[in-house]
């Protein structure tokens, strides 16, 4: 094993043990680092203590404008995989594997702050109401939908959540770096999973050989997130909502409308970083300017003197 590919196992062994990062956080740092490492080895670069300023920075400029073998990165991206990069360099040093931390000056590009998508209330009663039917599929279908926005859990958690994180009136969801939350669960929430686990999870978990989570698949295992997510989409599709395109339906849209509904209804932004298991407020504020967007509009189609 070479000296750069046995420095990037002890940092990737380093995020694991000591700092709790999440296994799909691990993946993507280890995916950054390996092209990194073939970025040196073009260049000659056989250990850490040997990579200058300008090395990182025609790493950066690689990423930004691609190579036959890799498309281009966006500018979210290529600050991840910059940030994977310097946390190395900053671990380097650190340990005493290069002398200095080479990356100290080099900035990753600074993401382009976009508004997250979210569907109105009628958009998500729509979708909510699009699965039909008693089987046990469909009241699994159901309960995860109204789970997925009555909760704001990401995908991660809603597919990892376990029969006893479900409580009579909140659920103890496991989010990233291994911290836990509780969230109020709603009644609709509430109602549509209390049918499933009744009514619909014990006929396919015969089918399986015993898991403790709560979402199955039509063999009693658990189920995916690839699977939750041809569920929602199912469902947008009967709702008449996209699924598709820059606008297409994903999880990651019931969590966002779950946040900004709730902020639209007076609900304090730090409480709403706590029912997302945001580790930043900085992160949460991003939903105050969907609401603010949302206030222009109103003002500009409602006020006499708007235009």
């Amino acid at each position: 094993m070479t000296a750069l590919r046995q420095a990037v196992r002890t940092y990737l062994d380093h995020l694991t043990v000591e700092r709790g990062l999440s296994r799909n956080t691990l993946a993507s740092y280890r995916r950054d680092l390996d092209r990194y490492l073939e970025s040196l080895t073009a260049a000659g670069i056989t250990e850490l203590a040997a990579v200058t300023p300008a090395d990182l920075t025609r790493h950066l400029l690689v990423l930004r404008e691609g190579t036959p073998e890799h498309p281009p990165l966006s500018a979210a991206s290529a600050a991840r995989a910059v940030s994977a990069v310097r946390g190395l360099h900053r671990f380097a040093a650190r340990e005493g594997l290069a002398a200095h931390d080479v990356s100290r000056d080099v900035k990753p590009p600074a993401p382009p702050r976009r508004l997250p998508k979210a569907l109105d209330v009628d958009q998500v009663t729509r979708l909510l109401e699009a699965v039909t039917g008693d089987e046990p599929l469909a009241l699994r279908d159901r309960a995860l939908l109204e789970f997925l926005y009555g909760t704001g859990a990401r995908i991660s958690e809603t597919v990892g959540l376990a029969v006893d994180d479900v409580d009579d009136a909140v659920v103890t969801l496991h989010g990233k770096g291994g911290r836990t939350r509780l969230v109020p669960l709603g009644s609709y929430a509430r109602a549509a999973l209390d049918a499933y686990l009744v009514r619909g999870r014990p006929s396919l978990a015969a089918a399986g050989r015993g898991t403790p989570a709560v979402f199955l698949n039509a063999r009693g295992g658990a189920l995916s997130r690839q699977s939750a997510w041809t569920i929602l989409h199912r469902a947008a599709a009967a709702a008449g909502l996209p699924v598709e395109g820059a606008h297409a339906v994903s999880p990651h849209t019931l969590r966002h409308s779950y946040a900004t509904h709730l902020l639209d209804g007076g609900a304090d932004v730090r409480v709403v970083q706590e029912l997302l298991g945001h580790a930043s407020v900085t992160t949460t504020q991003v939903y105050t300017l969907v609401t603010v967007d949302r206030l222009r509009e109103v003002y500009a189609t409602a006020h006499p003197r708007a235009r």
